[in-house]
C-alpha cells in the first residue's frame, strides 16, 4: 500500500503532509472534501457517495489516495485501470468510471491509469496539494508499469469564452498561455499534455459539458 510523508510550506513554515490510501473510516471526510471543492453550480449528485467510496477501496485500493495536513484530510484522488486506445479517445465520464463506482469498468489487466476525480479543499489549495496527489499517481503508474495516466479535465473557464472560441481553440489558448483555466492550467503545471477535446463528457455548465483529455506518459515503461 502507498504512504508518503513530507513537508509543504505555508508562509515559509513547514507543515507535515502525508499521502496515503484512503480507507472506510475516511469516507465522511472525503465527502466533505467534495462538498467544499465542488460547490454549485457543480451538480451535488456527483459528489461521492459512501457506496461509491466502498467500491473504490474494494475494487482498486491502489488508486484511492488522500492527502492529510496535520492529520486532517485536505484532498483526495481516485483512479482505476482501463484499456485505453488513443485512436478512440471519445467517451463519457459516466461510461468509463461506471458512474463513479468503478465496478464493471475497472480492468485488472488495464494498461492505463484513468483519473476518476481529484479534489482539494479550498483552504488548503495554496499548499500545492493537488500537484502532490498527481505526482503520487504518477508513481503508481511507474510502480504498476502502465503506459500512461489519462483523465478528462474540466474546462470551467470555457463558458466565458464560448461565444467566440470553439472548445479546441480555447484549449489552444490555454496551452499558449494566453488564457488561464483553473483546471487545465493546473494539469499543464503537473506535466499533463492535451490529447483531444471530448464533447458531452460530464454535465458541467461551466465547461459547457466539454472536457480536455490529458495524459502523462510513463517514461520508464518496459
Amino acid at each position: 500500500m502507498y504512504r508518503k510523508e513530507f513537508f509543504v510550506f505555508e508562509d515559509s513554515v513547514p507543515v507535515k503532509a502525508v499521502v496515503r490510501n484512503y480507507e472506510k473510516n475516511d469516507f465522511d471526510s472525503l465527502i466533505q472534501v467534495q462538498k467544499e471543492s465542488f460547490p454549485p453550480p457543480f451538480p451535488p449528485d456527483l459528489w461521492w457517495k459512501k457506496e461509491q467510496l466502498e467500491q473504490h477501496v474494494h475494487s482498486f485500493p491502489k488508486g484511492a489516495l488522500c492527502i492529510e495536513i496535520d492529520g486532517e484530510i485536505a484532498g483526495s484522488m481516485t483512479a482505476l485501470l482501463v484499456h485505453f486506445d488513443p485512436a478512440k479517445p471519445h467517451h463519457t465520464w459516466e461510461d468509463i468510471t461506471d458512474s463513479g463506482y468503478i465496478t464493471r469498468s475497472h480492468k485488472r489487466d488495464g494498461d492505463t491509469l484513468y483519473v476518476v476525480d481529484i479534489s482539494v479543499r479550498p483552504k488548503f489549495r495554496k499548499l500545492g496539494l493537488g500537484k502532490w496527489l498527481m505526482f503520487s499517481m504518477y508513481e503508481t503508474v511507474v510502480k504498476l508499469n502502465l503506459k500512461r495516466l489519462v483523465g478528462g479535465g474540466r474546462m470551467p473557464g470555457y463558458r466565458q469564452h464560448s461565444d467566440h472560441l470553439t472548445p479546441d481553440e480555447y484549449l489552444e489558448e490555454v496551452v499558449k498561455g494566453k488564457l488561464k483555466d483553473p483546471v487545465l492550467t493546473f494539469l499543464l503545471r503537473c506535466g499533463r499534455t492535451p490529447m483531444s477535446v471530448i464533447p458531452d463528457y460530464l454535465e458541467d455548465d461551466e465547461s459547457c459539458n466539454f472536457a480536455a483529455l490529458m495524459e502523462w506518459k510513463n517514461p520508464f515503461i518496459r
